[in-house]
């Protein structure tokens, strides 16, 4: 018995075995047994209320594990359960140890190649190792075994990872005290495989012992499966409905006994550990019960330096080739990726081998790859590449662009064949490090996304003819799909497009491959450019792509053609791709910016920190430098003083003639006064949007003078204010025509000072107050999740008769209940009342007062769009509502009734209404408990011709 194996955990997993009464009785054999085998033995006090977790512990801590182990084994014999003994003698002796034993063989086989490929350590290190433990510590008796979830885009080292979790188990260093087994399952190699059963799957990688594999399964609780490139088996496990089952025994497809395992209907007690692209984490966490999502972050910058001086034999090299690398913020961000960092630390010393100065190799990312990708068909000392070298990266450069469009990363030999690659061709490509094997065995694919990417860019600049392939279209049918908002999986493909028409570039190219049509595809692209949907581009990737070609002529014509801009900035190359490309318009009208995570901290912050805002200030003269840009938004952001003081200074140039001027969901980290006075110093701002920005009563009061101030021509206003600071606002200004909507946001800081219906009345008392609901030409007043309830009623009712503009009125998650909604219905039925659009979500309402409601709707002839969801209704209260809906003097056209409390029995009087209104098109029932004979009746109603309903949630 090996002594890893017994642990008071492993011995926990044994004694939950046990049936309640067989746990009593192993508790009094347990004192004979060791009095047998002259042992002192535990206090009975102390074992008589021991659970099974302190029981576990107590002989572990009063025998030593081996002794331990054998008291257990003799106490399990007297019980008659030799089921657990042959158990824990495979487990400890047998089968897990020869499955541990195979995998460290065949993993220290194939280890140096993999080390090669993969360019790094497949030793965990202490970092990793804690890390990895933390993962699946022991948790407690009865709770769920974790599903662990990698996220990270393509060679971010998911699978390294995972490789090196799996060594450090086969070599006894990880884990050996929790997993009994630890089963590593590829999903490129596993997808072409036959249905088989769970135990003929695990059996593929141990092909001699496929009864050990069904004996090890018989313990879920100490297995942990490793699920690598999840994405690789399409998008049918991922769909709600996919197959599952929960037989080990079963034949099913390979993509149906993983989903299994990812729905815990198969082996339930087992661990799961799981590597995928974001993309497919974000769809998989919703099948998955309770994961844990871990993204991978790559190297950090110290990690990156080190590996840099890892390549280079003299520090001095190291750290030039490093500096080359760092002052590129692009390339620099893109060396988080274990594999680009390899790639751009060969590129660099290529070079430098060459005696090429290294910084050109890092000018743009596309440069890098030039490198790379020529030199490795060019040997070293040669004058130029020979014949047989352009031949093999054409026929390369056509099979990586079949993979672009037909989204395939790995390639056949037939695929191969088609693009002309022989297999003396496929061993060359192999010697040169740009195509690799992948499993099974006769498939290929190129090292990595990026370098197939570059090569089918390549391919489009080279191409003089059609492709083998029918998919593979023009570069601007390519261009048109890339610069879309739409997902793709490629990253830099883009960005070598434009790149690789610089004239640097070009000039490699031509030494490489003869002249080529470079101007020609140069036209098309700004052809394309120009024609663009702007409503429909990715900014923030078409500037990446400007930034490669760096043709400042080329750059300047294509954005002198925008008006209206939206772009993300997340990453710091995007600030710097932002700062040059908005450098060249000309014709902008409209921006909107969102800045995240580019200004963590405040002030100071280092170099970069320092670079960061010069490129904001670049950003920010766009302000000042476009005449006819009249509206500047920043939303979703977080913005420190320094960059706020860069921002204000703008905004306050009389070369800025801004008009509109929002921030929504912006923190503003700096002093309200300071951006306030912008409305000051800048007369051409007359509308401010402030929505979903938090002002606190100080920001309002800062704000509020700002307003006031003679030389302020705000005349429209949208902000969140805390009510009890509303007075300020609503006070009549100097300009009677302005037009100030307030969305009332209470934080839980400011309820108690709301909690008495007195305070409430107040509040509204100075909404309604006479000199302002009279000038109130807002069409729209929010005051959801306000803390309101019945006692401001009246006030509002008297504000629906008063208000000839307001049309939109929320007052959704206040407690108004019954009593409320009923002096709101009387104001409704008015002819002073010109509401069209009334929310009522989750207002404490009942039957009765849905009742009232109804015997409102008949008079409210304006009133279209009615919101009642989330109330208790019931089905008794349908049958006045439906009544009032079949009413002709009823013009509603949009109910809501979802989570009403409803059920089938209401739905032939729904029927009824839908066969009688002639308005209603629109009506929600879901989140009520209709079952399939109500759906019957509905859709029975739907076929008649005179129902008027379009939708039907």
């Amino acid at each position: 018995m090996a002594a890893s194996f017994f642990s008071d955990f492993g011995l926990l997993w044994y004694l939950e075995e046990l049936k309640r009464k067989e746990f009593v009785q192993f508790k009094e054999h347990l004192k004979r047994e060791t009095l047998q085998q002259g042992l002192e033995p535990i206090p009975w006090a102390k074992v008589k209320k021991a659970s099974r977790a302190d029981l576990a512990d107590l002989m572990t801590k009063s025998y030593k594990q081996q002794r331990a182990w054998e008291v257990t084994l003799a106490v399990f014999h007297r019980l008659g359960r030799k089921d657990l003994c042959d158990r824990a003698r495979s487990e400890s002796t047998g089968h897990a140890k020869l499955y541990q034993d195979h995998v460290r063989k065949t993993f220290h086989a194939w280890e140096p190649r993999v080390a090669a490929r993969e360019a790094c350590d497949l030793r965990l290190s202490q970092e990793e190792r804690e890390f990895m433990c933390r993962l699946f510590a022991p948790g407690d008796a009865g709770e769920q075994a974790p599903t662990v979830v990698f996220q990270a885009s393509p060679g971010m080292g998911k699978t390294t990872l995972l490789w090196k979790l799996l060594l450090a188990w086969a070599e006894g260093s990880l884990y050996q005290d929790r997993f009994a087994c630890v089963f590593y399952l590829c999903c490129h190699k596993l997808k072409p495989l036959a249905p088989t059963s769970l135990a003929g799957l695990l059996a593929c990688d141990w092909p001699d012992a496929p009864a050990s594999v069904a004996e090890i399964l018989t313990l879920p609780e100490r297995l942990l499966f490793l699920v690598d490139s999840l994405e690789e088996l399409g998008c049918d496990l991922l769909e709600p409905e996919s197959p599952l089952c929960s037989s080990r025994a079963e034949m099913q497809p390979v993509w149906v006994l993983l989903n299994s395992l990812l729905g815990k209907t198969l082996l339930p007690g087992a661990s799961l550990l799981v590597a995928a692209t974001p993309e497919c984490a974000r769809k998989l966490a919703t099948r998955l019960q309770n994961p844990k999502i871990i993204t991978l972050r790559g190297f950090s910058e110290n990690h990156r330096k080190l590996y840099f001086c890892s390549w280079f034999q003299s520090n001095s090299r190291a750290l030039e080739a490093f500096r080359c690398v760092r002052e590129n913020p692009y390339i620099f961000s893109m060396c988080r990726n274990p594999q680009l960092c390899w790639l751009a630390c060969v590129s660099v010393k290529q070079e430098m081998d060459r005696g090429r100065d290294p910084a050109l190799s890092c000018r743009c990312v596309t440069s890098l790859f030039v490198c790379f990708i020529l030199n490795s068909f060019t040997p070293k000392g040669a004058r130029g590449p020979p014949r047989q070298s352009r031949a093999l990266l054409k026929g390369l450069c056509s099979l990586a662009a079949e993979g672009i469009w037909t989204n395939a990363s790995t390639f056949s030999r037939e695929a191969l064949r088609r693009n002309g690659l022989t297999d003396s061709d496929v061993a060359a490509l192999l010697d040169a490090r740009v195509l690799r094997r992948r499993a099974p065995e006769d498939s290929y694919a190129l090292l990595h996304l990026g370098v197939q990417e570059f090569c089918a860019a390549l391919f489009h600049l080279l191409q003089r003819g059609d492709h083998p392939h029918p998919a593979v279209r023009d570069v601007e049918t390519l261009l048109q799909r890339l610069l879309s908002k739409s997902e793709s999986p490629w990253i830099f493909l883009g960005c070598f497009v434009f790149g690789l028409l610089n004239e640097r570039e070009q000039e490699r190219l031509d030494a490489f491959f003869g002249s080529h049509r470079s101007q020609e595809r140069k036209q098309q692209l700004l052809g394309l450019l120009k024609s663009l949907d702007e409503e429909q581009v990715d900014f923030a990737l078409l500037f990446s792509c400007l930034c490669e070609i760096r043709d400042e002529a080329f750059v300047r014509q294509t954005m002198e053609s925008f008006r209206e801009i939206k772009v993300t900035i997340a990453h710091t190359f995007q600030l710097a791709a932002s700062a040059y490309c908005l450098g060249h318009c000309s014709g902008l009208r409209k921006l909107c910016l969102s800045v995240q995570n580019v200004f963590p901290g405040e002030d100071g912050g280092g170099q970069r920190s320092q670079q960061n805002l010069v490129l904001w200030r670049q950003i920010c003269t766009v302000l000042t430098t476009n005449q006819h840009l009249y509206a500047f938004q920043v939303r979703d952001s977080s913005l420190p003083m320094s960059v706020m003081v860069d921002l204000c200074h703008q905004l306050k140039q009389p070369k800025c003639y801004l008009q509109k001027l929002q921030m929504n969901n912006v923190s503003l980290r700096c002093e309200m006064w300071a951006f306030f006075e912008v409305l000051i110093h800048n007369p051409n701002v007359t509308c401010l949007d402030l929505s979903c920005t938090g002002l606190s009563q100080h920001d309002v009061q800062v704000l509020s003078k700002a307003l006031k101030h003679p030389a302020c021509n705000v005349r429209e206003l949208l902000a969140n204010v805390p009510s009890h600071a509303a007075t300020a606002m609503l006070m009549p200004k100097k300009n009677r025509n302005a037009v100030y909507e307030l969305l009332f946001k209470e934080g839980p800081a400011r309820v108690k000072a709301m909690q008495s219906p007195e305070s409430r009345g107040h509040v509204w008392e100075q909404f309604a107050w006479r000199h302002c609901y009279r000038h109130l030409t807002n069409e729209g007043i929010q005051l959801a999740s306000c803390r309101l309830g019945g006692p401001c009623c009246p006030v509002l009712s008297e504000v629906l008769q008063c208000s000839s503009k307001l049309t939109h009125l929320d007052l959704s998650i206040n407690v108004l209940q019954d009593e409320g909604l009923r002096v709101l219905c009387a104001a409704l039925g008015c002819p002073s009342c010109h509401l069209q659009s009334l929310w009522l979500f989750y207002c404490g309402i009942t039957a009765a007062g849905c009742e009232e409601l109804a015997s409102a709707l008949p008079s409210c002839q304006g009133l279209k769009n009615l919101q009642v969801g989330g109330n208790s209704l019931g089905d008794a209260s349908m049958k006045p509502l439906c009544e009032a809906l079949a009413h002709p003097s009823c013009h509603l056209e949009i109910l809501g009734l979802q989570l009403c409390g409803l059920t089938s029995a209401c739905c032939l009087a729904l029927s009824s209404a839908l066969t009688s209104s002639k308005t209603l098109r629109s009506l929600d029932l879901s989140e009520n408990a209709l079952d399939l004979s109500g759906l019957v009746v509905l859709v029975s109603a739907l076929r008649q011709p005179t129902c008027a309903l379009e939708v039907l949630g």
